[in-house]
Parts: C-alpha cells; sequence; structure tokens
C-alpha cells in the first residue's frame, strides 16, 4: 500500500512540474509573457484549492480507493489535454482540471494511511511519500527535456498521462479500504495495524476548523517556497545564469534531490523523536519550527552574491530544511483527527494550494 501511494506521489508531482520545464517550449511557441508562463504554472492550484476539504471529506465517507480511481482518470487525462493545448486559453483549462483531478489525492492518501500505518510510523510514511513527490520534482527537468529533445513539448505530456493511466489500474488491483479484507493479511500485522475506523461518523466542522487552523496558516508559509522552488527553479539556472536547457535543468534537479533526502529524513527524526520523548509536540511543532528557521538561514545569501555554484548550495539547503518538515506536519492530521484525517489533512493543504495560486504569480 505504502509502495502504491509512493508511486502515485511521483507521478502527481511529475504531472504538476512538468510544465515549468516545459515552459521553455511552448512559452517560445505561442510567443508568452513572464506572466502568462506564472498564470499556467498557478491555473493548476484554484482548483485543487477548491477541492482539498472537499477530496478529504469524500474519501473519509466513501473510501480512498474509488476516490483515488476517479480522480486519477480525471489528472491523466488532464495531463494527455495539456500536450493538445493550441494557445493560452486552452493550456489553462487543461491545467484547471489537473488541479481538479489532484485536488483530492494527498488527503485520500491520507485517509488511507490513516488505516494502514500505525501511529509511531506516521512521520516515516508521511515523508518517505513525499520524497517520492521530490524524485518526481528532480527528474522532472531531466526527463521533460531529453522528451523535448528528441519529440517537442507535447509528447513529454502524453508519456506522463500514459504512466498515470497504468497506475490507476494497479490501483483498483491492489487497495483494499480494510486491512483485515486483504487477503495476504497475516494476524501479527492485523494487531499493529490503527484500530478499525468507525462507520457514520459525524465530521465535527467546527473544532476540526479550530485544531487545523494554524496547522493551515504555517502549511502556506512552506507552500509559499515549495511553489516559489516548483515553478521558477528551472527558469531561475536558465536565465540568471545564461546557462543552456540540459544544465539548467541538471542544476535544478540537484536542488529538488535535496528535498528527497529531506522528506526521508524528517519523517524518521519526527517519529525517533516521538518513540523516545512521547512528547506530540516536540515531535511535531517544535521541530517544524526549528527546520522553517533553517531555511531561512540558508536562503539568506542568495540575496548577497551571484555566484552560481554559492546559488546551488543555499537554495540546496533550504530546500532540504523545508522538506524536512514534511513528515511532522502530513502527521499532524493524523493525530489530531484519526477518524477524519482526509479531511483535516485537506483543511491543511489548503493553506498549500492557496500559495500556489499567489507565489508562482508573484514570483514571476
Amino acid at each position: 500500500v505504502l509502495l502504491m501511494l509512493c508511486l502515485m506521489y511521483f507521478i502527481t508531482y511529475l504531472d504538476r512540474v512538468n510544465v515549468s520545464t516545459a515552459a521553455a517550449g511552448f512559452g517560445k511557441e505561442f510567443n508568452f509573457s513572464k506572466t502568462q508562463i506564472g498564470l499556467v504554472f498557478s491555473a493548476f492550484a484554484y482548483p485543487y484549492l477548491v477541492f482539498q476539504i472537499i477530496g478529504g471529506w469524500v474519501s473519509d465517507k466513501f473510501g480512498a480507493k474509488r476516490t483515488l480511481i476517479y480522480c486519477g482518470l480525471l489528472w491523466a487525462i488532464a495531463t494527455i489535454l495539456t500536450g493538445f493545448a493550441g494557445g493560452l486559453t486552452s493550456l489553462l483549462l487543461a491545467r484547471l482540471l489537473l488541479g481538479l483531478g489532484e485536488g483530492a489525492t494527498f488527503p485520500a492518501a491520507t485517509s488511507a494511511m490513516s488505516r494502514w500505518i500505525p501511529k509511531e510510523n506516521r512521520g516515516f510514511a508521511q515523508g518517505i511519500t513525499h520524497a517520492f513527490a521530490r524524485i518526481g520534482n528532480a527528474v522532472a527537468p531531466a526527463i521533460v527535456v531529453a522528451v523535448m529533445v528528441q519529440y517537442g513539448w507535447r509528447a513529454s505530456f502524453y508519456i506522463c498521462g500514459a504512466l498515470s493511466l497504468v497506475w490507476v489500474l494497479a490501483w483498483a488491483f491492489v487497495f483494499t479500504e480494510d486491512p483485515a479484507q486483504h487477503p495476504r493479511m497475516t494476524a501479527e500485522e492485523l494487531a499493529a495495524m490503527p484500530a478499525p475506523k468507525k462507520p457514520n461518523l459525524k465530521t465535527p466542522w467546527g473544532p476540526l476548523f479550530k485544531r487545523m487552523l494554524p496547522v493551515t496558516i504555517v502549511y502556506f508559509c512552506y507552500g509559499w517556497t515549495l511553489w516559489l522552488f516548483l515553478s521558477w527553479i528551472p527558469q531561475y539556472f536558465l536565465h540568471s545564469y545564461d546557462l543552456d536547457l540540459k544544465k539548467s535543468a541538471l542544476f535544478a534537479s540537484s536542488v529538488f534531490f535535496a528535498g528527497v533526502v529531506g522528506d526521508t529524513l524528517g519523517g524518521i527524526v519526527s517519529d525517533k523523536i516521538l518513540k523516545r520523548t512521547g512528547n506530540v509536540k516536540m515531535a511535531r511543532s517544535y521541530m517544524v519550527a526549528v527546520c522553517m528557521l533553517l531555511t531561512l538561514l540558508s536562503l539568506l545569501p542568495i540575496m548577497f552574491n551571484h555566484n552560481v555554484y554559492i546559488s546551488i548550495l543555499c537554495l540546496s539547503a533550504g530546500f532540504f530544511f523545508a522538506e524536512m518538515t514534511i513528515g511532522p506536519m502530513w502527521a499532524i492530521p493524523m493525530d489530531i483527527a484519526p477518524e477524519f484525517s482526509g479531511t483535516a489533512s485537506g483543511m491543511m493543504n489548503t493553506g498549500s494550494a492557496l500559495a500556489a495560486i499567489i507565489s508562482p504569480v508573484v514570483g514571476g
């Protein structure tokens, strides 16, 4: 189950960030300004924002299996349609459809994890799935450039869309909503699982919103940094240092790979702190605060120099520490509300989705 979710995170990020590298192709073909390219980057985030809480509630109510099958089909079709775009309007519509399809994916995955992952391993599970998302970030520039050089920018979207359809088919056969129904589960494994979800529980919207609001604000701040990186790092190396397309993609990938390490390590460290101290606040909140401070300190030198290698080191360190917050952040909704973790994580991810709308355009 965890492997299937890791692959989903990888594919969804491949599908959403391939556009930032492909922009070198369609931006030139359609003669777009930087602001128009920024609009294409951020269009995805509008429906993605709207469907966070709705998608989380749907996955809590009807199950992660059905939610991810329908969402997967939608995002796969949207990715393929991006390759057929003929200008700004059709590109924006395809990206809006992608945001619609991917809106429920992370809350639904969290809902699935809350049934399959024991409490003391939640930081690791969230960290490793998001690490696969960052691998998607890291390999997307290199893959898209390789495909663009041979077949043009449109082919990169056709390939990513086809990969998404294969994942949906596999998920439909592999996943069971209740661990007890999985044919290969042993009695020992079942004993380690979280308590089965109680049926037909009413969502406590008011108390849940109140508990999740500070988490959502913090996640907006993280999301601002994330979407600035995802949208503009490939273009930053391409234009700020006059590098060629291949070298800029390589430098962008090296920054994103630092995030892969940060995601994995952040989840492991958070779980270790929890096991050693039994203090959830220390394992989650305090760790996030320390990592955010280290992100700030890492990025400051970029303001005062224009050396490409110092920039790579600073951006890599900044992204590493920012991503170390992911494991503890995504464990929080499962800690606060295990029965409503899809809805709670949807509330939290609304912060990042809002940042995804504002950050790429302001950055542009």
